[in-house]
């Protein structure tokens, strides 16, 4: 394989997308795949925007370095090896972990709005999607941010209505009917992304053969 595949994978908050990745991920080696996650590229928080409440908004395009990101892409596509520091939530910038990102014959690049950025989505060989209803995205959150985060169900709800679900609807839900692979998670059970991760990976190991 000259060139590496690229696999690109997005979904809403509490749609399992991280779920898949990770069980994607664990069959293989990293010799075979390298991840490049769109989280390590917030730009600085005082950068970032804020809405009519003057409330931090992290969840529109323009919070991303997309220059950096799609530069970053393009090291690991000609066989170069990327260094970035790690994006933990409420983790100081210096304590953060620096990571060395080696180029593989299959890279997965994750988040948000990687389909968005014209420049990114045209370097993807394969689109997946994960997908969940909203009510069901918006349970999972609650369960993660009050347990993991420390926020009060109000915080949640109103980041909800008022950043996550409309830039959701902006700028990931018109992709959907052009992604190659759609995964829909409605279910508390991981059987089915079990199942997804393990046929994809079959697929792409018999790739990596040829």
């Amino acid at each position: 394989m000259n060139k590496p595949y690229v696999i690109g994978i997005i979904g809403g908050s509490g749609s399992g997308k991280t779920f898949f990745l990770e069980s994607l991920i664990n069959h293989f080696s990293e010799d075979e795949l390298c991840l490049i996650s769109q989280d390590n590229y917030y730009r600085p928080f005082e950068e970032q925007p804020r809405d009519e409440n003057g409330e931090v908004n992290f969840d529109l395009p323009q919070c991303i370095d997309d220059s950096k990101l799609l530069n970053d892409l393009k090291l690991l596509l000609n066989g170069s090896s990327i260094q970035r520091k790690e994006y933990t939530f409420n983790v100081d910038k210096e304590k953060a972990k620096t990571l060395i990102i080696r180029s593989a014959p299959i890279v997965v690049i994750e988040g948000l709005f990687i389909f968005h950025y014209p420049a990114i989505a045209e370097l993807l060989d394969l689109r997946i999607f994960v997908h969940a209803e909203d009510d069901i995205m918006l349970e999972r959150r609650l369960a993660r941010d009050i347990k993991h985060r420390g926020y009060t169900r109000e915080m949640i709800i109103y980041q909800w209505e008022n950043h996550v679900k409309p830039a959701f609807d902006k700028y990931l839900l018109p992709y959907k009917p052009s992604a190659d692979i759609v995964m829909i998670n409605n279910t508390t059970i991981t059987d089915g992304l079990f199942t997804a991760s393990d046929d994809l990976a079959f697929e792409l190991k018999k790739r990596l053969a040829k």
